[in-house]
This record gives C-alpha cells, sequence and structure tokens, in this order.
C-alpha cells in the first residue's frame, strides 16, 4: 500500500501532535479498526480507528488513484472510540 501527504502539514502534525503521518500503515496493518465514511466538500474521506500502544488514534485519509492520501492523524474522539469498542470490544490484541 502506497501512501502520500502534505510535507507542511506533517511537519505541523509531527511539532502540535507528535504523530508522524509516516505511520500511518499501522492503521492498515491488520489490527483492528473502524473505518467511518466522511464526506467533505464532495470528497469521499475515511477516518479510521485504531489502537496503537495502548491508546486510540484516528487517520483521517482518502484515496487518491491506488495511493491513500492522509489529510489529519490525532488521538481519537470519544464516540470514535466507542464505534471501535462497539465493532470489536473492549478487548482485543494489538498486532
Amino acid at each position: 500500500m502506497k501512501f502520500e501527504w502534505d510535507e507542511i502539514k506533517r511537519a505541523e502534525t509531527l511539532k502540535l501532535r507528535r504523530l508522524d503521518f509516516a505511520d500511518a500503515d499501522l492503521f492498515f496493518d491488520g489490527r483492528p479498526v473502524v473505518h467511518i465514511p466522511s464526506i467533505r466538500g464532495g470528497e469521499e474521506r475515511w477516518k479510521t480507528v485504531a489502537r496503537i500502544e495502548g491508546a486510540f488514534f484516528t487517520l483521517v485519509w482518502t484515496w487518491r488513484a491506488d495511493v491513500v492520501r492522509v489529510i489529519s492523524m490525532r488521538r481519537a474522539h470519544e464516540d470514535e472510540e466507542r464505534a471501535h469498542h462497539a465493532h470489536h470490544g473492549s478487548e482485543h490484541e494489538e498486532p
């Protein structure tokens, strides 16, 4: 799977949130996730929620041809974490 992102936004996210878009592959490595559709400005986007190192994170992304275009990465909101628990339960293993 290929990934791309805006380097300026990546640097801002690293500075403000200490999260790196280069870790986006963790959301697609086989661990339990929830994909939530999110349309913005007519563009089909996805919010993918995953548990990584014991905490929940959300990756916002879209398809650009056959590449995952990362839009943002952040700690998951409570409703996103609840959606993950609803689909996978509160006890599950990370890869």
